[in-house]
């Protein structure tokens, strides 16, 4: 009997040589004046946003920044459909230093969802995201692809949860305010790569 089609399926069933491995979770750890922050990016399925924001945390672009807006039920009486986050950024004299915004990798495509814990960037216009993210208090499904609370139903690009520090976010979110402002602001002492992650560079 030949052997030719045995050595077909083996050959059928070998894993690629060019296929390349998934990429494996990022871990930043973020202290602020009110507890440490544990986030898990999810650099397979939103890699240029992790890239994005990678870079400013390598670049020690979030020490000295802070979080300066909480969305919470009682202050955004203009907007038909509410949410809950709480948002951050660099310091405010960094902002004029920000990258280029980088392309919204949507939640149709990545799959990823604001759930509660989501990691997502903050942005006006698709395409429009650089240095300011914020971080969802509960599910917040009109954040996603499709959802009402930006008009132009792009979403928000999620790309990672907080693993660790939830009730820190909370207190952020239940945090003094004048409207959406913090008042003051809550600072972010450091951010920093843990357990050595890695991610593609960043897309235009």
């Amino acid at each position: 009997m030949s052997s030719l089609p045995v050595l077909a399926l083996l050959l059928a069933a070998a894993p690629s040589a060019s296929a390349a491995p998934a990429a494996a979770p990022v871990h930043v750890v973020m202290t602020t004046e009110l507890g440490e922050l544990e986030l898990e990016l999810d650099a397979a399925r939103a890699p240029a946003t992790v890239a994005n924001f990678l870079r400013y945390v390598r670049e020690g672009r979030y020490d000295g920044g802070r979080f300066h807006r909480t969305v919470r039920a009682g202050n955004q009486p203009g907007s038909a459909v509410k949410i809950d986050v709480v948002q951050a950024g660099v310091a405010p004299a960094q902002a004029d230093r920000d990258h280029a915004p980088i392309r919204l990798e949507r939640t149709r495509d990545t799959g990823l969802r604001h759930v509660d814990g989501a990691v997502s960037m903050a942005r006006a216009g698709p395409d429009t995201a650089t240095s300011d993210f914020f971080v969802c208090v509960g599910p917040q499904p009109e954040l996603d692809f499709g959802g009402r609370r930006n008009p132009d139903g792009r979403g928000f690009a999620a790309f990672g949860r907080v693993v660790r520090g939830m009730d820190v976010v909370r207190r952020i979110h239940r945090a003094p305010a004048k409207e959406q402002a913090l008042s003051p602001p809550i600072r972010i002492l450091a951010a920093r790569v843990v357990g050595g992650g890695a991610a593609t560079p960043a897309r235009r």
